[in-house]
């Protein structure tokens, strides 16, 4: 590695973002603290997951210090006490959680005509695909939630509850015997889900917009509580209809809308119901609860362990935490589950024994743990064990002859020959290993179309499927060959990319590939097993060490960690200087690189501002000179939004010196390179193309033209030539900018690290001012642990060790 001479003084003050009193970390919006609490009393994920663009961080979440800087942007709070608007959705980018905070949305950007979907009309119809699983999956719920041991004390009394309420009887005195509650309102239908459309119309059964009536209904209950009326369509998208009932009725039913934090609703609740508000009301622990449980799963928690909640509830200044978790349980706002411990010595849970084996009850017995869960990711996660454990379970047809499989195994090479016979055999295969190992998946799709087998591949992000269809492109000498079988997931689940559904409603397909797999959350993952078909195949490939998913779950690492199926590890390293530095990063080692070519160039600053100066430098003259890679092929990738090093200061910094402009319409300018986040957790690269009255016109880089309306210009659209690991996670490029400001260090991670150094192809510049923290990150600092039940619900199908 090479060091730089030391920077040179800023030419101008527009190359130099203003000085902030701080870094902020990934959390929910990009902003906040690093060392922030998450919703289930732990500390926010370190590996810089972020989560939807709603105004609220992680240190928001449980009461934490709220992220310096940029970190208060959420906007101004009112006389009532409610914050007006929030950070931009196109800030959290592939940070988001996913689709469920998009529910407070209403209209949407439009794009060009055209046959083929957009990425927003599929991720509608995969929403669609998912309340639809929702319904039949609580149709399917039969009896209680299953109990792993016998529990006493509040846990008893709130499995008590739960099975109540389950079998449709009323709970026993003793588990709700609270003072006189506050009337219950019923259970209110799921709001409906909003999403960008394109030009020529809505998707098929795409949600319309609030309609105006309803708004201004809404309106006139947030005027009399004080709270900014620009919230209208939020709320009313976020409760659907009688929303202006509701929320008077039940003021903290405000939480619901993204960005509202609980003082701010409390602010709301006091404004409208005067001396009727108090801290104990029903309404409001139950309302604290869910939006607790929202928190922790944009943190990429599935569930909260009951000890956790309760102790973070009662930090939020509820009286009773545990009649507020009862009451949420009652009202069918949250599940309850036991989970059995694996403790050395205990005995196996019955459901890996069997029942007959006539065992003591009191054999039965081990450590369990109560955890508390939304029901839309419960569902999904049971959802998705059901259907790994069918396919890992499964002979798959018999898609040509052994001898067939053979040849095709022993035309590979290396691990990629162990990958074909793998999948010749099983339902359910994984996959490992770094960027050249993308060759054998690769390798495989090749030769599952040669033995005649419908053989797809799918990647959860737009960059993952370009990347990975490079690769699967059929050569110069191949001209007029059809194009790679490769989709994003969205696209495939929703029809809109990829083979299309047989009659009986599932994916018409043999053998599905997916790439980048630690990036599928838990949601999206239960749709793709759901959708396979019976005998298919299923290959799960991606590089454990990356960041895991933005939205919920660990669902790759939870499935290599119950090892039900088999699982190959490529062999094959990442060639060069650059992949010599990212496998030690992966191994816990920040190793001294020889590189000759400079590939890896070390920047040394000593603060935020030099940071940014010595970045725009880098971009615009020194890499394009030295590598010969233009401006517009280089990315900067940096811990956070907020600031004085974070992309929002970056971007207006590149701007200025590579695209300059009086930022006309939304402050984006014709060339501008942008982000373009059609629904939180969807992060598509592209270009400013011009404006007009129906909007920003993009050019995005999966070929698709879309126009982006006025109105959603500001929380849809992002400068793009600085993004955050999570942003960058799935693509590549040429040449990479990482800046480490001071302000980052206790933001910093093994994986972080590993992410975002891995995201340059030809050369890495590192704009270094942590010092000791970076190696001290990859030596000790590994992804912060996420609470699932995935491994609990595949126990039963992991093999018995001897």
């Amino acid at each position: 590695m090479s060091t730089e001479p030391g920077p040179e003084p800023a030419e101008n003050p527009a190359d130099v973002a203003e000085a902030g009193d701080g870094t902020e970390a990934e959390t929910a919006d990009g902003t906040g603290t690093g060392d922030a609490t998450s919703a289930d009393g732990a500390e926010a994920p370190a590996d810089g997951a972020e989560a939807p663009a709603d105004g609220t961080s992680e240190a928001e979440a449980t009461g934490g210090a709220e992220g310096p800087g940029d970190g208060t942007e959420a906007g101004a709070v009112t006389p009532g006490g409610v914050v007006a608007g929030g950070n931009s959705e196109a800030e959290a980018g592939d940070d988001a959680a996913g689709a469920g905070a998009g529910a407070a949305e209403a209209g949407g950007a439009e794009g060009a005509g055209g046959k083929q979907l957009s990425e927003a009309e599929a991720e509608l119809a995969a929403q669609r695909l998912e309340r639809e699983r929702i319904e039949r999956r609580k149709a399917e719920r039969k009896g209680p939630v299953t109990a792993g041991a016998k529990l006493s004390g509040t846990a008893a009394d709130l499995l008590a509850a739960v099975r109540a309420v389950e079998s449709g009887a009323k709970p026993v005195a003793t588990v709700f015997a609270d003072p006189e509650p506050a009337p219950r309102r019923p259970a209110p239908e799921p709001g409906p889900v909003r999403r960008d459309v394109p030009v020529p119309g809505r998707a098929p059964g795409a949600a319309p917009a609030p309609a105006p009536e309803s708004v201004q209904a809404v309106r006139r209950v947030l005027a009399r509580g004080g709270a900014p009326e620009t919230l209208a369509p939020a709320v009313a998208a976020a409760l659907g209809e009688g929303a202006d009932e509701m929320l008077g009725a039940d003021p903290w039913q405000l939480l619901r809308v993204p960005g509202v934090r609980p003082e701010q609703a409390d602010g709301f609740a006091r404004a409208l119901l005067g001396a009727d508000c108090r801290p104990d009301d029903e309404r409001r622990g139950r309302a604290v609860t869910g939006w607790l449980l929202e928190q922790a799963a944009l943190a990429g928690h599935t569930a909260l362990e009951l000890p956790r909640l309760t102790a973070t509830l009662a930090q939020r200044g509820v009286p009773d935490p545990d009649a507020a978790v009862r009451s949420t349980l009652a009202e069918g706002e949250a599940l309850a589950f036991q989970d059995a411990l694996e403790e050395p010595g205990a005995p196996a849970p019955r459901a890996a024994r069997g029942a007959e084996d006539g065992e003591d009850e009191a054999e039965e017995e081990r450590p369990v743990r109560v955890l508390i869960g939304l029901e839309r990711y419960a569902l999904a996660e049971e959802s998705l064990a059901d259907g790994l454990a069918r396919l890992a379970g499964s002979v798959p047809k018999q898609d040509g002859s052994p001898e067939d499989w053979e040849r095709a195994a022993a035309s590979a090479r290396g691990s990629a020959a162990e990958l074909v016979r793998a999948v010749a055999e099983h339902g359910l295969v994984l996959h490992t290993g770094g960027e050249a190992a993308l060759a054998e998946p690769a390798a495989l799709l090749r030769a599952a179309r040669g033995l005649g087998l419908r053989a797809w591949a799918c990647a959860p992000g737009p960059l993952g499927r370009l990347r990975f269809a490079a690769l699967c492109a059929p050569g110069e000498d191949a001209p007029g060959a059809a194009a790679p079988p490769v989709a994003t997931v969205a696209g495939l689940l929703a029809g809109a990319e990829g083979p299309g559904r047989d009659p009986e409603g599932a994916l018409d397909l043999d053998l599905l590939v997916v790439v980048d797999a630690p990036q599928l959350d838990v949601e999206a993952a239960a749709l793709l097993t759901e959708s396979l078909p019976d005998g298919a195949r299923l290959v799960l490939s991606g590089d454990p060490a990356v960041l895991w998913s933005a939205g919920p779950g660990r669902v790759f690492a939870d499935l290599l960690a119950a090892r039900i199926c088999p699982q190959i590890a490529s062999r094959r390293p990442d060639p060069g200087p650059l992949g010599e530095l990212v496998s030690g990063i992966g191994a816990g080692e920040l190793t001294q690189v020889e590189a000759p070519g400079k590939e890896i160039v070390i920047v040394p600053v000593r603060e935020p501002g030099e940071a940014v100066h010595r970045t725009v430098q880098l971009v615009s003259d020194s890499v394009p000179r030295a590598f010969g890679v233009p401006a517009e092929e280089t990315r900067v990738i940096t811990p956070g939004h907020g600031g004085p090093a974070g992309t929002r200061a970056l971007n207006a910094a590149l701007k200025e010196r590579l695209n300059p402009g009086p930022g006309r319409f939304g402050g984006f300018d014709p060339g501008d390179l942008v982000v373009h986040s059609p629904v939180p957790g969807r992060t598509l690269p592209g270009r400013v193309t011009g404006a007009d009255a129906e909007g920003l016109r993009l050019s995005c880089a999966d070929g698709t033209a879309v126009v982006v309306p006025r109105d959603q210009v500001e929380s849809r659209v992002r400068h793009g030539w600085a993004l955050t690991a999570h942003q960058a996670a799935g693509g590549r490029w040429p040449a990479v900018v990482v800046v480490l400001p001071g302000d980052a260090a206790q933001t910093l991670s093994r994986p972080w690290v590993y992410t975002a150094f891995g995201r340059a192809e030809r050369h890495l510049s590192v704009v270094h001012g942590v010092d000791q923290a970076l190696p001290r990150a990859v030596a000790e600092v590994p992804g912060k642990p996420r609470t699932t039940r995935l491994p609990f619900l595949l126990a039963p199908q992991a093999p018995a060790e001897d």
